[in-house]
């Protein structure tokens, strides 16, 4: 029984709290009440055995004892309800454990015992209790002047039976149902507290995949603007050291070109680091014109073009290679992520012939189709030893294969029979 009285099955009240009470009790109130209730029980039914032993010729200590064993019976009421029940019902002739048949019913209909038992037990109460009502104020009446109805003492005994069996089943029922409500809706609370702990760790994989993804996607936009841009600006460095003397004119091109590629590497660098602030700050002036850079740029999104392909071709011209651009079908304009996938391919397959095809002859071509985009970037076998070692970090090809499978396209590269190299890639456009 909790604190507010009502039954409680063996352990169920300690559960999520830690049971601390010796045996069948969870906690050592209930304990100390049973114990109480049974004393109470006892001590009534001691009193109630000697009156009815006096009335019948049956020994006084035989009874009182009795009388005491039996009242002591409900301090099992938490364990064995049913049992509890069984003996008020057997001792109703004797006309004593009213304590004992209403605390037993109170206990049994709070219990998690079917209803059906509960309504035969329930029943059998009732009907012993108003057959012993009956006789006892039917013999009462009887034996006076004052004779009264039979109608009016049956329909006492119904009342009185009714008074004490009906009260204590309807709480015992209410406490019952209560109590498996509040375990129900502690069961679900602790549910909603898993599934949330569930859900946060989820969020926090998501948040953290996303995290790395974005990191990825970050590297990859620096690693082509960079690479290509300070690979051709490396080239050009070595011609010019190469025609200072010689070609002065030629060397003052050299440097021009050079310090145009410079300014565009950093204003690139300065609109993808502009993408990571996360508070505004005053703008970092350009080196060249100024630029205006949105507060939200996304690489991907505001990335370079398919129209800006040709000036692209143009600088690794300039720098000596030799490259046949072709383009197959009606351009047109395709998706902002699409347009810039095909232009990082083209720029970080003509980066991988400056570093590792120094001299070799390139060929890029650009096909449009219904539904897709395809682009073909080959060279062939190297023309000469490098002037000046070109590092590489050896994600490139990775890179180039992460931005188009992301957009649902298909990649491939390898060597070719001569030599040389090929990077095609296809993307639905």
């Amino acid at each position: 029984m909790s604190t507010t009285g009502e039954y409680v099955p063996d352990g169920a009240e300690g559960r999520g709290r830690g049971a601390a009470g010796p045996w069948w009790w969870a906690r050592r109130r209930s304990m100390v009440l049973d114990v109480v209730l049974a004393a109470v029980s006892a001590l009534e039914c001691l009193v109630e055995g000697v009156a009815f032993a006096q009335k019948t010729g049956v020994s006084p200590v035989v009874a009182g004892v009795f009388g005491l064993l039996v009242g002591s019976v409900l301090v099992l009421r938490r364990r064995w309800p049913v049992a509890v029940v069984l003996v008020s019902i057997a001792i109703t002739p004797a006309q004593m454990g009213i304590l004992l048949s209403v605390v037993g019913l109170y206990t049994l209909a709070a219990s998690d015992v079917p209803r059906r038992i509960i309504a035969v037990l329930s029943g059998m109460t009732m009907l012993g209790t108003l057959i012993v009502t009956f006789l006892q104020m039917h013999g009462d009446l009887s034996s006076g002047t004052y004779h009264a109805p039979l109608a009016a003492v049956a329909l006492t005994s119904v009342l009185a039976a009714i008074g004490v069996t009906a009260p204590p089943v309807l709480l015992g029922l209410y406490a019952g149902a209560r109590r498996r409500l509040v375990e129900s809706l502690r069961e679900r609370a602790d549910g909603l507290e898993r599934e949330l702990s569930l859900l946060a760790e989820k969020a926090s994989e998501r948040a953290e995949r996303a995290r790395m993804e974005e990191r990825t996607r970050i590297a990859r936009e620096m690693h082509d603007v960079v690479a290509h841009r300070v690979s051709l600006m490396v080239v050009h460095a070595a011609a010019l050291q190469a025609i200072a003397v010689k070609d002065p004119e030629k060397a003052s091109a050299s440097a021009q070109l050079l310090g145009d590629m410079g300014r565009q590497a950093l204003n690139e660098l300065r609109e993808m680091l502009g993408v990571l602030r996360t508070v505004p700050g005053p703008a970092v002036p350009a080196v060249t014109a100024p630029v205006v850079e949105p507060a939200t740029a996304v690489p991907d999104d505001s990335g370079p073009c398919l129209a800006e392909l040709h000036a692209l071709v143009e600088e690794s011209r300039s720098a000596g290679m030799r490259v046949e651009f072709t383009v197959e079908g009606t351009e047109r304009s395709l998706a902002a992520p699409v347009e810039t996938t095909v232009y990082r391919v083209v720029q970080e397959a003509l980066t991988n012939v400056h570093k590792h095809a120094p001299g070799a002859r390139a060929r890029i071509r650009l096909a449009y189709r219904e539904a897709e985009i395809a682009v073909l970037v080959q060279n062939g076998p190297s023309g000469g030893a490098p002037a000046i070692a070109l590092p590489s970090g050896g994600n490139g090809l990775i890179g180039m294969r992460e931005r188009v499978t992301a957009l649902g396209g298909g990649f491939a590269a390898g060597t070719t029979a001569d030599g040389g190299f090929r990077v095609s890639a296809l993307l639905p456009a």
